[in-house]
């Protein structure tokens, strides 16, 4: 297991190798600073100062290379600009000539994470450990690597081995580091209490029975934030079954409780002065003679009736009882994670998480959060016209829109009827996986809007970053 604490170390001056940052407008001028050796060395491999380019400048020794890399911009640093050096070059030490690195300190780490515990040969490659003299930097972008490393791992394991009961003990671990309290809710107490969660998941093998998952954390003087994860562990579509095209990656459909875990863990174990309510909604929507059927009529904790027009629109049912669970609690806010429609991707494609809010000041800090940490978010419309399409005639409302157009939309509203009224709150359709790798972003799940959420809490409740006294 990479250790990423010992991949960014304090500089105080030990032996490095340079890597000397460039973009089109400085590179000239730190060519003719450069020796003739190093600028003839780069004559002779074509070198230009495209993005992402890089060259090695030979040293006096073998052992004395540098290299030279080109970056959009060498005075606003992306979390990535770092992120295929890290990847590509060999084992050491590195130190950045004449800056700080800056946001590229993740993209650094990023690029280093490795999911090779089903291979019996894993290959094997030293750190690459970069230095900096901003200490204060390290340790924070340390604990954002460590989480996004659990999203990464929770949604790159196979169904088999991240069933409801695995999402529970990474839960319990997560709780138990940190000194949280966790309340596990299955059986006929789940059947009872969160009857939609129950329906769901009563259709798996007892070995992947549904629960209700909570982690309790913080003092109850503290402003209390709720934290809700789809925890689908495999989702089949159930007797609506999906094409295997379709099923293919259903082992990330948990990867919102995989964000909402990652989360968690960051704000305990950075002392934030919260009272944390964490609520994963898991289950495996699965097909046997007891599974839920399109046309039932499902009573949910809220007590409001939904009537099955699909059963591949689950995530939104194990969410409407955790929701209601999540609003007793009178939090000052809401954020809720999940893979729930196809839809939001083809409207946005796999990178960008589909954010709704019911509250305008949530969502602008949420993406300020964003774009600040390389986390990009897309606000789109939670817009009441197209509630009509969730109605239906025998219940209060459907699990599935009457329309084929507005999908996410239409997902998000069947949310909303089941957040307290009042209650701010944000929901996040997003895809926790990476189709093809790019720089410091390996293929496989992904935390996607992780790092902008965890920005938002914070720059809220944070009070050393607001320079008050703690």
């Amino acid at each position: 297991m990479i250790d990423y604490s010992d991949l960014i170390q304090p500089d105080q001056g030990q032996d490095a190798r340079a890597i000397h940052l460039v973009d089109k407008a400085s590179y000239d001028a730190w060519l003719k600073g450069r020796n003739a050796r190093e600028r003839a060395h780069l004559a002779a491999v074509g070198f230009k100062p495209d993005a992402f380019v890089h060259a090695i400048l030979p040293g006096d020794d073998p052992e004395r290379w540098s290299v030279v890399t080109t970056v959009a911009n060498v005075e606003e640093l992306s979390a990535w600009c770092l992120a295929k050096l890290a990847l590509i070059l060999p084992d050491g030490r590195y130190r950045v000539e004449e800056r700080q690195p800056g946001k590229a300190l993740f993209g650094w780490l990023s690029a280093q994470y490795r999911f090779d515990a089903y291979k019996s040969n894993p290959p094997v490659k030293g750190p690459r450990v970069l230095l900096t003299t901003d200490v204060a930097a390290i340790a924070p972008m340390v604990a954002e690597m460590r989480a996004t490393a659990l999203v990464r791992d929770l949604v790159n394991t196979p169904a088999a081995d991240m069933g409801p009961a695995a999402i529970e003990k990474a839960a319990e671990r997560i709780a138990k580091v940190h000194g949280g309290k966790i309340i596990v809710t299955k059986g006929e107490a789940l059947e009872q209490g969160y009857p939609m969660i129950h329906a769901v998941g009563r259709a798996a093998a007892k070995h992947h029975a549904p629960r209700l998952i909570e982690i309790e954390w913080g003092k109850d003087s503290h402003p209390r934030i709720a934290l809700v994860g789809k925890g689908i562990s495999f989702d089949s579509g159930g007797l609506d079954i999906k094409p295997a095209s379709g099923m293919r990656l259903m082992k990330k459909d948990m990867g919102g409780a995989a964000h909402v875990l990652a989360l968690a863990e960051l704000v305990m174990a950075s002392g934030l002065p919260v009272r944390l309510h964490c609520l994963v909604a898991a289950a495996e929507n699965a097909i046997s003679a007891d599974a839920f059927r399109p046309g039932d009529v499902l009573k949910s904790r809220k007590g409001l009736t939904v009537e099955i027009g699909n059963t591949d629109a689950e995530g939104r049912l194990v969410l409407g009882d955790a929701l209601t669970k999540a609003g007793e609690g009178k939090p000052d806010l809401i954020i809720d994670f999940a893979t729930l429609t196809g839809a939001a991707r083809v409207a946005l494609g796999p990178d960008l998480p589909a954010l709704y809010a019911n509250d305008d000041t949530l969502a602008d800090d949420l993406l300020k959060g964003g774009i600040e940490n390389d986390d990009p978010l897309w606000r789109m419309p939670l817009w009441d016209g197209y509630a009509d399409l969730l109605e239906t005639d025998i219940a209060d409302l459907g699990n599935a829109g009457s329309s084929p157009f507005a999908g996410s939309i239409t997902a998000a509203l069947f949310l909303k009827r089941f957040v307290a009224d009042g209650t701010p709150w944000a929901h996040f359709d997003t895809f926790a996986w990476r189709p093809s790798a790019k720089h410091g972003r390996p293929k496989g799940g992904a935390a996607l809007g992780l790092r902008a959420a965890w920005a938002m809490l914070q720059a809220r409740y944070d009070r050393r970053k607001k320079g008050e006294r703690s």
